[in-house]
């Protein structure tokens, strides 16, 4: 993995049970943006549409250097999985309510944009609470 992009607000929000790479379907300028770093993954999920998974909501901002070229910054982007995998996730996305969150975005020794993405289940508040409490604990403990 070269280029790591994470989102760790995720792993805050969301119980992670089995994590997918995915590939990505961008366009060119969307490249050269990933490659500088600016994306925001605030509120991103992926969802099932027609048979095919899509990425929504994921902020990769327009490049500054490319004008017309530049698409929407929260487009829908297609998500590149085998059809056995998508046929698996849509199955335990819909029977189970769980959600697909992106947790990386990076660019493989091949060079091509990749997602992991989460299969999660969102965490309660109480839950949250008791995380932090125990990443306290254990820091704390590191520091002695």
């Amino acid at each position: 993995m070269a280029f790591v992009l994470e989102n760790r607000r995720a792993r805050h929000d969301y119980e992670i049970l089995e994590t997918y790479e995915a590939g990505i379907a961008l366009k060119g300028t969307e490249v050269k943006s990933l490659r500088a770093g600016k994306v925001d993954f605030t509120g991103s999920f992926a969802r099932f549409e027609n048979g095919e998974l899509y990425l929504e909501n994921l902020y990769i901002a327009p490049y500054e250097k490319g004008s017309y070229t530049n698409v929407d910054p929260r487009r829908k982007r297609k998500l590149l999985l085998h059809r056995h995998e998508l046929n698996r996730l849509r199955g335990r996305v819909e029977q189970r309510g769980l959600t697909l969150v992106p947790l990386k975005i990076y660019f493989n020794e091949r060079g091509y944009a990749k997602v992991l993405l989460g299969l999660a289940r969102g965490k309660k508040a109480y839950q949250r609470k008791e995380d932090d409490k125990k990443r306290a604990v254990r820091r704390a403990l590191e520091e002695l």
